[in-house]
């Protein structure tokens, strides 16, 4: 039996904006490290892991954005940009189905 949560779409922007939080201390941090003039010679190549973390966060508070706009599933991780993430979205619906 199939129940409508009549609170998940907050719930789906509430979570959004969580990761948009995640997201601008992922920022502040980065930031913080590169002014560490040791840390940013010796773990530049490194820190664009922090980049990936940020864009991972924006794809997914997107994602949920869609979600509670009413997007389906499927059409709610077609505009993901970054391929790993659409593809592990995929699975999981793939997994789910």
């Amino acid at each position: 039996m199939t129940q409508t949560d009549h609170l998940a779409s907050h719930l789906h922007t509430a979570v959004a904006e969580e990761l948009r939080h995640v997201r601008v201390l992922l920022e502040q941090l980065s930031m913080l490290l590169v002014a560490d003039e040791h840390f940013a010679l010796h773990h530049l190549e490194k820190m664009q892991m922090f980049d990936l973390l940020i864009q991972c966060t924006d794809e997914s508070a997107a994602v949920l954005d869609r979600m509670a706009a009413g997007a389906k599933s499927h059409d709610a991780i077609e505009p993901v940009r970054l391929e790993v993430v659409q593809d592990r979205l995929r699975a999981a619906l793939a997994k789910a189905a």
